[in-house]
């Protein structure tokens, strides 16, 4: 749970920017924006395997390309 304090002498707009700050921080909108739907399980994992296996090409273009300009 994300809670500041503010003094009376602090400026509004910096308590709420460091508000700001600290929720994104804590991830707390992109949990509610990933829990605002219900996500089957097999939704899940495919969409993690899908993600994963893109990291995975993307790790291989570059080894492979940078591995072909130390060839020449």
């Amino acid at each position: 749970m994300a809670h500041i304090v503010v003094d009376d002498s602090e400026n509004l707009e910096k308590a709420i920017k460091r508000f700001k700050r600290l929720v994104e921080k804590e991830g707390i909108i992109r949990e509610f924006k990933k829990r605002e739907y219900y996500e089957k399980p097999s939704t899940i994992k495919n969409r993690k395997n899908k993600t994963l296996q893109r990291k995975l090409m993307k790790k291989n273009r570059k080894t492979v390309s940078s591995g072909s300009k130390n060839a020449y």
